[in-house]
């Protein structure tokens, strides 16, 4: 639960530094993000299952 809140208030401070610096945010757009880190982990998660699968 430390690591979500610490990602967090990470993630509040960028875009606090982004936005007074006029820039945009670092991110894709928010469902496309989204889903792009699900994407993500159900690959990692995967992974494993395909290395035994073919080994």
């Amino acid at each position: 639960m430390i690591e979500i809140l610490l990602a967090l208030a990470v993630g509040m401070v960028v875009g606090l530094l982004f936005s007074a610096c006029k820039l945009p945010i670092p991110a894709p757009p928010a469902i496309a993000g989204v889903v792009g880190i699900v994407g993500i982990y159900l690959g990692a998660q995967a992974w494993p299952l395909l290395a035994k699968l073919f080994s």
